[in-house]
């Protein structure tokens, strides 16, 4: 991977562009606090015309809720605007927790970021 200077937009997110996409790379703990620092830079990445979005789960420790709430917001506000979101995850817990409420059937996991740059968008789909 090559080096990115662009330092963290928080503690919680880094945000760089890789082969066209915007790389969401959410870090730590994602609780309320930390998605209510998440959600300008979420919605600056999936705000613009057929933005290309890659949310990447890999480096987190912890998701609940708040880390669902931002998983469908992106996913609406990419489809609004005629893009494409991709998810990249690998912990087996947050899998589970996609699985159970359904969120993997919209946004299909990818389990590395090689694997959600080349795969087919996945924007479609209803619960």
């Amino acid at each position: 991977m090559p080096y990115d200077p662009t330092p963290p937009a928080t503690e919680f997110l880094r945000v760089r562009t890789e082969r066209g996409h915007t790389v969401l790379e959410l870090r730590g703990e994602i609780d309320i606090a930390a998605a209510v620092e998440i959600i300008p830079h979420l919605d600056a990445a999936t705000g613009s015309a057929a933005a290309r979005v890659v949310i990447d789960l890999r480096h987190i420790a912890f998701f609940d809720c708040s880390g669902l709430r931002l998983l469908y917001r992106a996913r609406h506000r990419v489809l609004d605007h005629g893009g494409e979101l991709r998810l990249v995850c690998t912990h087996p817990l947050t899998l589970r927790v996609l699985k159970v409420t359904g969120l993997s059937r919209l946004l299909p996991p990818a389990p590395s970021l090689d694997a959600a740059l080349g795969q087919p968008e996945a924007t479609s789909g209803t619960l």
